[in-house]
């Protein structure tokens, strides 16, 4: 996807790093059997989903797109 701006704006970074960090987290909790370390990193996703949709709704996102307009077809068949 070449020329694309997918993904490049302050909310998607800040929302992969926060989730990131909370994958890294919830991984090393597991690997020493703690669950509660466990849930909390998966809190930390979570956060990030929030985070990112937040900053998106402030502006700091990709603005939507719109379908260009196409010319309406008349229906009159008769």
């Amino acid at each position: 996807m070449a020329g694309s701006s997918h993904g490049h704006t302050p909310a998607a970074w800040t929302g992969v790093i926060i989730a990131f960090i909370g994958f890294c987290v919830s991984g090393a909790f597991m690997v020493m059997a703690n669950p509660l370390g466990f849930w909390a990193g998966m809190v930390i996703i979570g956060v990030g989903g929030l985070v990112g949709v937040a900053m998106r709704a402030a502006g700091l996102g990709q603005a939507p797109k719109r379908q260009p307009q196409t010319a309406q077809l008349a229906h009159s068949e008769g």
